[in-house]
């Protein structure tokens, strides 16, 4: 957690527990945060540290919060650095609890959460798996990666406040019959990193998901479909309300004419050939219905890169009538289902913003930085 904050450019200032001292000692983290590193508010007494660092701080981040710190801070206790700068801190502050599950789930530890969230305390759920020793349950500390993005969102500007927020994300699937269907490598990711930022920036969001592989966060309205049909119409219903409209969903351009009623048999009589048709053309059906005012975002996941990606991108936008139009080349089994994308984000009025290898909160948030800053054409 330290490094990834430090590389993407914060500075950090590391107060730990006499507890944590046992795992990794304080020479690690000074020569890993470029501090001095203690747990007395007895060391450079002249400083007042604890109030210094309260008052330093942007953002405060425990991890692990231990059963014990969470009970101390929800007394209020002040008997170490940690603790009396919790007090302190005017800042956000997140707690990533750790424990086992038994002292996770205890009455106790629930009523201190409780306590520290009523008092604006950031408390992340913990994450489910295994444990010390060969338990498994919940209780498991979050990956650092998710514990440092969620602290950095509470950081984010709330510059989406008022505004409603339409994604699509996923893969949809058409079927061949109650068991096979035609599909898209599609996770669903990028489109639910974006719901996710838009609503920690302030939106309220509605997220439209055709077979997602990751987890939405809590706090966005999840709509789940299957099929381009049915993304097509949960899509135009919702669309009258929103003003931000995303298309990061892959959508089949096309699904099988007949579809049968039973499990088609692996027999001498199967088909050879499947009979296709178009779908409906969803990005193209909602433009069109445009109110004065929305924003529409479309996604274009190509299998080529260079000259030929920005040339594609430019004809699919100017074609769906988007306002913006983010595309990436998905060839070699880059971005699908991956935590890391690389981007064009294109306007219509000729810009565009070339988003090299990051991850995919990130080009959300790069979208959506856009977006904030984008002024709608007038009718």
């Amino acid at each position: 957690m330290l490094r990834l904050l430090r590389e993407s450019g914060h500075e950090v200032r590391v107060a730990p527990t006499e507890a944590a001292l046992r795992f990794v000692g304080a020479p690690t983290w000074e020569a890993l945060s470029g501090h001095p590193v203690t747990t007395s508010v007895w060391t450079d007494v002249h400083r007042v540290a604890h109030v210094e660092l309260g008052r330093w701080a942007d953002l405060v981040i425990v991890a692990p919060a231990t059963a014990d710190l969470l009970a101390r801070a929800a007394a209020g206790l002040a008997d170490d650095l940690l603790t009396t700068s919790l007090l302190t801190a005017t800042c956000p502050i997140l707690m990533s609890p750790a424990m086992h599950t038994e002292m996770w789930q205890n009455p106790a530890t629930q009523a201190n959460v409780g306590l520290l969230r009523s008092r604006g305390f950031h408390v992340l759920d913990p994450a489910v798996g295994r444990l010390t020793g060969a338990d498994s349950g919940s209780g498991r500390l979050p990956d650092p990666t998710d514990i440092v993005a969620a602290g950095l969102a509470l950081l984010a500007p709330r510059d989406f406040i008022g505004r409603h927020v339409l994604v699509s994300a996923g893969g949809t699937r058409e079927a061949l019959d109650p068991v096979r269907y035609l599909g898209n490598r599609s996770s669903g990711r990028q489109g639910v990193a974006i719901a996710q930022r838009a609503a920690e920036r302030g939106a309220r969001v509605t997220l439209v998901g055709a077979n997602l592989d990751v987890v939405v966060p809590a706090g966005i309205e999840v709509v789940a479909v299957e099929s381009a049909e049915q993304m097509g119409v949960a899509m135009l219903g919702l669309l009258p309300t929103a003003d931000v409209i995303v298309m990061a969903a892959a959508v089949a351009d096309f699904r099988p004419l007949d579809v049968s009623d039973h499990k088609i048999k692996k027999t001498s009589s199967a088909p050879t050939a499947i009979e296709l048709r178009t779908n409906p053309d969803v990005l193209a059906t909602l433009t069109a219905a445009r109110t004065p005012g929305q924003i529409f975002i479309g996604f274009a996941a190509e299998t080529i890169g260079g000259d030929e990606l920005m040339l594609a991108g430019r004809d699919k936008l100017q074609r769906k009538g988007c306002d913006l139009l983010v595309a990436n080349d998905v060839s070699g089994g880059q971005v699908f289902g991956q935590s890391t994308t690389a981007a064009i984000i294109m306007d219509s009025r000729g810009g565009s913003l070339a988003v090299p290898s990051t991850t995919k909160i990130d080009l959300a948030d790069q979208l959506l930085d856009v977006v904030a800053n984008w002024e709608p054409d007038a009718g």
